[in-house]
């Protein structure tokens, strides 16, 4: 290292639990003993936080049940984006479940992301919603075609979608870019700000909420099922299982998901100079690149997502981030040469679930009676996260729309 160099001091771990204050994390019980309740929800990310709230709210007595703490697992790491998109292009969706579906799916994902931010508001979450839309852009010959295609898709399926000219692409995100789409209905958010929120939420409607209980097993008989714990069991009418990655004692569910990691880099304060050129910082940029880039801003420093990848075993995780928070901040120079000698804060990483058409697993299972899955959202927003509450609500009390069959497993 060179004389007055700045020495490289990244933290590895999500910035939105590092920088909570750890006087003000909330302590949940453990669960212990025998009990009896009309709803388990296994999980205490965002999707098992929205669903408790959504069952509590419902009347229905739930009890929630997390293995660690609230909101510190893959919800905690996420890059708080509220999208108005399900993470698949209306086009490969199209051609996945037929035009029909594919239009209601993206309607519904719309639909999900303003309840969602409006739930957050009417609730006083304090998480740091803001509304901004979402920018996608295309720079090489290919993508831009693309993009072309993607747009008059949307057009087609009477879905907003207005093409962006290489000016205003200037203008708004900092990049010289070919052609650019607009969405306008999302948000960002701290997302483990939100997820407390909603899990205090849901205790306030009724809920029984538990830390720190990693569930062991679950036997079930033709009239209930019991969730076994480690300090107990909870007999229960339906047991709702929120943890987007199947767990260890639902291992056979594994066939219908490809594993994988997306990592998430932060860097220091950018100058007030040079985010004067880096366009209006509001919402959030997305390229066409595979796997797909994210940027948004966090006050006066830039967040990038991407370089997704199989999850890798433990031992490796350590050495691959590292590596993958370098590439990210490489790739995030070839975007905004001016950063380039800008260095990361943090960098970290977050584990979900791919199904064969980009869309979660949201319902029951043949083999599992009387259980609720919510897996696979791979649409690195929250919005997920908010429909699943609703689809698996709809599910228990056997009033479903016609399109929740899209979300089944069998597919």
């Amino acid at each position: 290292m060179t004389a007055g160099t700045k020495p490289l001091m990244t933290k590895f771990g999500s910035p939105w639990l590092d920088q909570f204050p750890k006087s003000r994390v909330p302590a949940y019980a453990r669960q212990g003993g025998a009990t009896q309740t009309d709803v388990v929800v296994v999980g205490g990310g965002l999707a098992g936080c929205m669903s408790a709230y959504a069952f509590a709210a419902a009347g229905v007595k739930v009890m929630l049940v997390e293995a660690g703490q609230i909101g510190r697992g893959s919800s905690g790491s996420v890059n708080g984006w509220i999208a108005e998109e399900p993470g698949v292009t209306l086009v490969a969706l199209e051609k996945l479940i037929g035009a029909r579906d594919a239009k209601r799916v993206w309607q519904m994902w719309r639909r999900a992301a303003l309840d969602c931010a409006a739930l957050l508001r009417r609730l006083e979450v304090k998480c740091q919603l803001e509304p901004g839309g979402t920018i996608t852009v295309a720079v090489t010959p290919d993508e831009i075609a693309r993009l072309k295609r993607e747009q008059k898709a949307r057009r087609d399926a009477g879905i907003d979608a207005p093409l962006l000219t290489p000016p205003l692409v200037k203008n708004e995100t900092g990049l010289q870019a070919g052609a650019a789409i607009r969405a306008k209905d999302g948000a960002t958010l701290d997302p483990y700000r939100a997820c407390l929120g909603l899990a205090a939420a849901a205790a306030e409607r009724g809920a029984l909420v538990f830390e720190r209980t990693p569930v062991k097993k679950t036997t079930f008989t033709r009239k209930d099922v019991t969730v076994v714990t480690s300090g107990g069991s909870i007999r229960a009418n339906r047991v709702v299982i929120t943890t987007n990655v199947p767990t260890a004692i639902f291992k056979a569910l594994i066939r219908h998901f490809w594993l994988r990691t997306t990592y998430l880099a932060l860097t220091e304060p950018v100058p007030a100079k040079l985010r004067q050129q880096l366009g209006r910082r509001a919402g959030v940029l997305r390229d066409s690149a595979n796997p797909v880039h994210l940027v948004r801003w966090l006050d006066d420093r830039l967040m990038v997502s991407g370089a997704d990848a199989e999850t890798v075993p433990l031992p490796q995780r350590a050495k691959t981030l590292v590596q993958r928070t370098g590439q990210l901040m490489y790739e995030l120079s070839t975007m905004y040469p001016d950063v380039s000698g800008i260095q990361p804060a943090f960098g970290w990483a977050a584990d979900y679930a791919l199904t064969v058409n980009g869309l979660p697993c949201l319902g029951p299972h043949r083999n599992f009676p009387h259980h609720l899955f919510a897996l696979g959202d791979a649409s690195q927003s929250i919005t997920g996260a908010y429909l699943a509450s609703r689809v698996l609500l709809r599910q228990h009390f056997e009033e479903m729309d016609p399109i929740d069959k899209v979300f089944a497993f069998r597919r």
